[in-house]
């Protein structure tokens, strides 16, 4: 009895010890478990594991998230990408370490969600929680599914065509403006648009669509970029470019038939002083072969050209010749530059250089040879003519219809002393009947021949006498010439006691 008694007794302890334990370990298992625990299997929530900045595993909800992308993200690259909705993610593992546990909150309205980052022994276990949301009400996916909405209406509201092509160039999927532009195409939608664009590989090229009905072609620039084993497409409208280019090609081709008439030789120099337009009168006149003309020369090398053949003046030495060759160009580019050369050869050119828009230079060449002749010539013949005039015993002076004195000789000069050529101002009528009033006795003979000066009709040949102060006879005879001028002739006389006397009324008589 008293070891049937004792047994159970010992039965009651062993009980109650056991279910102690059993209590002990309810109560501390899941604290040593949170402490301990792995990475184990990942449920439904979003999760992702790191160790350190390398992704060990990542749950399909996250999967999902990334859009179901291969490429696995980094420590650095998931932050940046959960930054957009919690922007207290800690980017430094060290803060986590050291905390254990973070727990941070979403930023958009009526979102609960929370990011909790957590150090376990060495693994960083980032989860989203949704609290109390519903499924599929996670914030963050709200807000990609918002901005996948967002991308969907941009691409299908886009006016150019941006379609995705297969490795074989086959068309996957195209947005709205590509189905409108491939049905304007033609019933045959079989062949893509713009075929051939995958095996071209990346890049920007300009392409036409050809309409069947009349044959127009519509440009497009299309840009092509590589995206695994195929490819996305955008094309651009290009037929306002397209057109300006011709335009501006038709324009080019005008003027270069219209510079090809000239007579002066033009060298037109881009921006970066290459020879970008010439005309046949350049060859002509330069002797420049248009072999070389064409191969667009620089300027340096075109001048050197030029120098070779002699057909610029020849610098004293090579560096004076740089030197030169760098102020053409600065007083070119300020529409300063206009030379006379004159070329071993005998001939005459007139260089001047222009600037034009976009940094360009155009110098022309023009051959002014026929030019310096001929003003060599009348200058020639003006010198020849002084010079007979200067020979003359009588003093000459020559007045313009508007009174102005442009001619005297040096007879002139000695006997009124007084040199015309001297004086800056143009020396009227009136002064020079002043000045010879001055040097005679009274007489009414310079009242009349200012009158007759400003005569245009009625005008013939007529003189009188007049006498120095000194008391020295002086005949003057006034002749009209063509053209409103007149000539006064001034002859020293031998002394005589009476002075002579032909005046204009009895001249008028004389001829009539």
């Amino acid at each position: 009895m008293m070891m049937a008694a004792q047994l159970q007794d010992w039965v009651l302890i062993g009980g109650a010890s056991l279910l102690a334990a059993l209590i002990a370990v309810c109560v501390l298992m899941p604290g040593l478990a949170r402490r301990n625990r792995g990475p184990g299997p990942l449920g439904d929530t979003a999760v992702w594991l790191f160790d350190g900045n390398d992704l060990l595993d990542l749950s399909d909800r996250a999967r999902i998230l990334f859009d179901g992308d291969a490429q696995r993200p980094d420590w650095a690259s998931l932050c940046n990408w959960l930054r957009r909705q919690f922007p207290g993610v800690p980017s430094e593992q060290t803060l986590i370490r050291n905390a254990m546990r973070i727990s941070v909150p979403s930023v958009g309205p009526d979102d609960d969600t929370e990011l909790i980052c957590e150090w376990l022994n060495g693994i960083i276990r980032v989860e989203l929680s949704e609290g109390g949301a519903a499924p599929g009400g996670n914030g963050l996916l709200l807000a990609q599914r918002q901005e996948l909405a967002t991308l969907r209406g941009a691409v299908e509201h886009s006016p150019f065509p941006i379609w995705q092509v297969t490795e074989e160039g086959q068309v996957r999927w195209t947005n709205p403006a590509y189905a409108r532009l491939d049905r304007q195409k033609g019933p045959d939608q079989s062949r893509p648009l713009f075929p051939l664009l995958v095996a071209a590989g990346s890049g920007k090229r300009r392409l036409p669509v050809v309409t069947p009905e009349d044959g127009a072609k519509r440009w497009f620039d299309v840009s092509v970029v590589t995206e695994g084993a195929g490819a996305l497409c955008y094309a651009i409208d290009a037929d306002a470019m397209v057109e300006a280019e011709d335009a501006q090609r038709q324009f080019v081709q005008t003027l270069a038939k219209t510079f090809a008439q000239l007579s002066i030789g033009l060298a037109i120099f881009d921006r970066n002083r290459q020879l970008a337009l010439f005309n046949p009168a350049l060859v002509d006149l330069t002797g420049l072969s248009p072999e070389f003309l064409t191969l667009r020369p620089n300027m340096l090398s075109f001048f050197d050209h030029l120098r070779d053949r002699k057909m610029m003046p020849e610098p004293k030495n090579y560096s004076s010749w740089r030197h030169r060759m760098a102020d053409l160009v600065a007083a070119a580019s300020d529409g300063r530059y206009h030379e006379t050369w004159s070329l071993p050869s005998g001939s005459v050119y007139s260089v001047s250089g222009r600037p034009h828009p976009d940094g360009a230079i155009a110098f022309l060449f023009e051959d002014i040879t026929a030019e310096i002749t001929l003003t060599r010539r009348f200058r020639s013949d003006l010198e020849m003519g002084q010079c007979i005039l200067d020979r003359l015993d009588h003093a000459i002076a020559v007045f313009a219809a508007d009174g102005s004195l442009t001619v005297t000789n040096a007879a002139y000069r000695e006997l009124w002393s007084v040199d015309p050529d001297n004086s800056f101002a143009q020396i009227s009528v009136i002064e020079a009947t002043r000045t010879w009033q001055k040097q005679c006795k009274a007489s009414p003979l310079w009242g009349e021949i200012r009158d007759f000066v400003g005569l245009r009709e009625n005008r013939t040949d007529w003189w009188a006498d007049v006498q120095l102060t000194s008391g020295e006879p002086v005949s003057c005879r006034i002749i009209p010439l063509q053209k409103g001028a007149t000539m006064v002739s001034f002859q020293r006389l031998a002394r005589a006691s009476t002075p002579l006397r032909n005046d204009r009324a009895t001249a008028a008589g004389a001829h009539g």
